[in-house]
């Protein structure tokens, strides 16, 4: 069975929302799903995977939550050739660079070697009807990608 590890970053449960979300369809669509929290993994955690996805959230006038900047940094360095990457994140449309850090986490996954897989998801605060719909169709994405 395939494996796809979601780490994510939320303050407010936005973010783990949408990570919640993503990682439900992909275990529909028969992948096994590691789902943690940025703190309790090292992003060496991700060569495991085959697909990496991460889900943050923006801290105020774009900026990395402080917790989720170790394993930003240290994921540059890990090796991710023939891995799929998608990235997904929750913001507030009040600030000018809204869910910033999502374009930053798939900066980072350049610099791997993995493959982008789906096209990026920006939330606008909590996870709506619509943004289930997009959470559920980039999870569709990334798996197809994979087969």
């Amino acid at each position: 069975m395939p494996l796809a590890k979601i780490v994510y970053a939320s303050m407010t449960g936005n973010t783990e929302a949408c990570a919640d979300i993503v990682a439900d369809k992909l275990e529909e669509l028969g992948f096994e799903v590691e789902l943690d929290e940025c703190t309790s993994v090292d992003a060496d955690d991700m060569a495991d995977a085959d697909l990496c996805i991460v889900g943050t959230y923006t801290y105020g006038d774009s900026e990395l939550p402080d917790e989720i900047v170790d394993f930003y940094e240290e994921l540059a360095e890990v090796d991710l050739s023939g891995k799929i990457y998608g990235c997904f994140g929750s913001g507030d449309t009040f600030y000018d660079d809204f869910c910033i850090c999502v374009d930053m986490f798939e900066a980072q996954f350049e610099k791997t070697g993995a493959t982008k897989g789906a096209e990026l998801v920006r939330v606008d605060l909590s996870p709506e009807d619509e943004d289930e719909a997009h959470l559920e169709a980039f999870a569709e994405t990334l798996a197809a990608h994979f087969n």
